[in-house]
């Protein structure tokens, strides 16, 4: 009797496991900027009264998923929808994130908006809601069922701290790259297309590629470890703050500040603090709360009956010290 209930839960995986390798956001021609999207579609119509949107995030531990949250009811209020934003209490409860997206779709919310843990984790929530809601994957994993992803370019995310190393470092260097969870998109992306644009100079080194789970703490232990080795290290590049955080820590314990860089990904707060203070050397702000007001307007077009590309690209952004001030309005 357990198999045979296991069954369509392991069809269901297979198959979004299958589509994954046919789906790719970041190469996808069906394809439309953020900011292109009044337009070629015009104005966003006005959404029929009590339309319910339900955001399911990651987690509200990373400051980037509260962001994220603020733009999902920034366009709640902007567009004139109720929207219900829940997420687990931590990166890896994935039955816990896909048991909150059973229960908005129990609650007959119209559209969903879906942070999957991993690439697979909430494929079966898809299904189920494949005849009620709209579900629209929001960065950074990619839930390749979903009719619909708003979020950035992932690879473009590490071509642009490669560049920025490429251009101050002729003469090479040992660079360290610090990923996220091993298998999830975003992650494979942003670590590729750093590593492909940082071969064009073969005397920039990557000395190691390790994967700490997006958290703190493995990020700090492994930064420790790896300055240990390579005493000279030139610098860290980071798939997300949260860890780039935790390595600035094992830096200034070694006596490396201002000598090994740091960069991370996302651009939360406590990063552009950190940035302020002389401390990570950069992000790659993805704008979490323009995001987030995005998903909203574009669920809100296609519950209108708008016809848009499968893949809306939002902005992206390398901010430094000498940046910082130009897009600190962006993170209200």
């Amino acid at each position: 009797m357990k198999t045979q209930k296991l069954l369509p839960v392991l069809t269901v995986l297979l198959a979004g496991a299958a589509a994954a390798q046919t789906f790719s956001p970041d190469t996808e021609k069906s394809r439309v900027a953020s900011d292109q999207l009044v337009k070629q579609f015009g104005a966003v119509p006005k959404p029929a009264a009590g339309v319910q949107i339900g955001g399911v995030m990651k987690a509200l531990s990373n400051e980037y998923w509260q962001l994220l949250r603020t733009g999902y009811l920034k366009g709640g209020t902007k567009y004139g929808v109720k929207v219900d934003a829940q997420a687990p209490s931590n990166e890896s409860d994935q039955i816990g994130q896909l048991s909150m997206m059973n229960t908005m779709i129990g609650k007959g919310y119209k559209a969903l908006l879906i942070s999957p843990q991993s690439d697979v984790n909430l494929l079966p929530g898809i299904v189920r809601a494949d005849k009620t809601s709209l579900v629209i994957n929001v960065n950074d994993a990619v839930a390749p069922t979903a009719q619909h992803f708003v979020g950035n370019i992932q690879y473009d995310n590490g071509v642009s701290v490669a560049n920025y190393l490429l251009k101050t470092f002729p003469k090479g260097g040992q660079i360290a790259v610090i990923e996220g969870q091993a298998g999830v998109y975003a992650a494979k992306q942003r670590t590729l297309g750093f590593k492909t644009t940082l071969a064009k100079n073969p005397a920039l080194k990557i000395v190691a590629s390790v994967p700490a789970d997006w958290d703190r703490q493995k990020a700090f232990s492994t930064a420790r470890d790896l300055l240990r080795r390579y005493p000279d290290l030139t610098a860290f590049y980071c798939n997300n703050d949260t860890m780039a955080l935790g390595v600035v820590e094992a830096v200034k314990a070694s006596g490396r500040l201002g000598k090994t860089l740091v960069f991370g990904t996302d651009g939360i707060n406590a990063a552009y603090d950190s940035i302020k203070k002389g401390e990570l050397t950069g992000t790659v702000d993805s704008f979490p709360v323009l995001t987030g007001e995005v998903a909203v307007e574009v669920a809100v077009r296609l519950l209108a009956g708008q016809k848009l590309p499968k893949v809306i690209a939002t902005p992206q952004a390398l901010v430094m010290k000498d940046s910082v001030a130009k897009y600190e309005q962006f993170k209200k």
